[in-house]
């Protein structure tokens, strides 16, 4: 596996790259919504740290690298801070913290690239392919908000998605306003009220107590390294060189990604970010082909950021749910396609179904059970 390479293309910013900047708005807007609502984070810096990390993944990469939140402490804190308030904007900040620590550390000393290659190949095919079915499932029931919204846009989708002329995502982002304008106009007249201001999030993390950094750490931090290796190193990886193979990176070249930018999102009081196999998938599928599909994404996250921060949860209101979930869908569907090359021996496709279903709920266990079952594989007691 080469390093990344000096010789890549540069990067492009025509319309197929503008389209798709915005494929993987089904995994960001869920998450900053969860975190402004239920968490109460301030929605200035959780943009201001994604975008920045964008646009430095777009221009370092040069292909349509993703960010994403990191869904395991996402959907932790949204949990905990409903029920007890342990999760605060402090807590978050100290996980960013330490994921960003653990992550540089790894890609640094070359221990990622390392912890990477003990896992088969059919592992790795597995946990791309129940990220893939995951995504379609989360596709579907947010579809079922509103079938014939979704059918609608999913046919205009399928039509028009290799037609470079008129993109799919750009006719698909106006449907979802509109249609979500039309089922919510509460929404829109808030959204039509919003004025730009200027806004500076503060640029240095607040001070941090004990408490702190002990629940980011245990409760949200370490819980998710399993999850990270398994989608956010091995799979991204995997995914960009399949694709990309003239712009191919190491394992530890995105984990000292990781590491940086999650240090940055501590400066910038962000949130825990990971890049993301399905993030690539969002972005592809709808035409995304450089790095200039993450910058753009990333210029506009700036600008909600510092002017329109008070007006981003009046967007995502607008936006309809079930146009939200054809994106899903789609995302979904191109990752499994890019899966679906398994092994010729049979215990090999059992682990990697099974490593999918699991990939499915968590994939941490997924990743840990797929390595379990080929021990046992390898030592002859797996016959099917």
């Amino acid at each position: 596996m080469a390093a990344l390479d000096t010789s890549k293309p540069s990067n492009r910013f025509d319309r197929m790259e503008w389209a798709g900047a915005f494929g993987d708005l089904g995994t960001l807007i869920p998450f900053v919504v969860a975190y402004v609502e239920v968490v109460k984070i301030n929605p200035s810096g959780i943009l201001l740290s994604f975008g920045v990390a964008l646009v430095c993944c777009g221009l370092y990469y040069h292909t349509p690298f993703p960010v994403q939140p990191m869904k395991a402490i996402g959907a932790i804190a949204a949990a905990q801070a409903a029920q007890t308030a342990t999760i605060t904007a402090s807590t978050l900040q100290a996980a960013s913290l330490a994921t960003g620590l653990i992550w540089l550390v790894l890609g640094l000393t070359g221990l990622a690239r390392r912890i990477a290659g003990l896992v088969p190949r059919h592992i790795t095919t597995g946990i791309i392919l129940g990220l893939g079915i995951g995504f379609m499932r989360e596709g579907i029931r947010l579809m079922s908000d509103g079938w014939i919204i979704a059918v609608v846009g999913l046919l205009g989708t399928l039509l028009l998605l290799t037609n470079r002329v008129v993109p799919a995502m750009f006719l698909l982002m106006a449907y979802g306003m509109t249609c979500g304008a039309i089922q919510h106009p509460g929404s829109l007249h808030a959204l039509q009220a919003v004025q730009p201001v200027l806004h500076w999030p503060a640029l240095l993390p607040q001070a941090l107590s004990w408490h702190d950094l002990i629940i980011g750490t245990t409760l949200l931090a370490l819980p998710q390294v399993p999850l990270t290796l398994g989608n956010s190193v091995i799979a991204i990886t995997e995914e960009n060189n399949r694709l990309f193979p003239e712009r191919a990176v190491t394992e530890n070249t995105v984990a000292r990604s990781m590491g940086i930018m999650n240090l940055g999102a501590a400066a910038l009081g962000g949130v825990p970010m990971c890049h993301g196999a399905g993030g690539m998938a969002g972005h592809t599928t709808f035409g995304a082909r450089t790095g200039g599909a993450p910058v753009i994404l990333g210029t506009v996250l700036i600008v909600l950021a510092l002017l329109f921060s008070s007006a981003v949860m009046a967007a995502f209101d607008v936006f309809s749910r079930p146009v939200l979930g054809v994106i899903l869908l789609m995302t979904g569907a191109q990752l499994a396609l890019g899966s679906c090359d398994f092994s010729k021996h049979n215990g090999q496709r059992f682990i990697t179904l099974v490593v999918a279903a699991f990939s499915m709920w968590n994939v941490g266990l997924a990743l840990v059970t797929g390595l379990v079952l080929d021990r046992i594989e390898r030592r002859g007691w797996l016959r099917l």
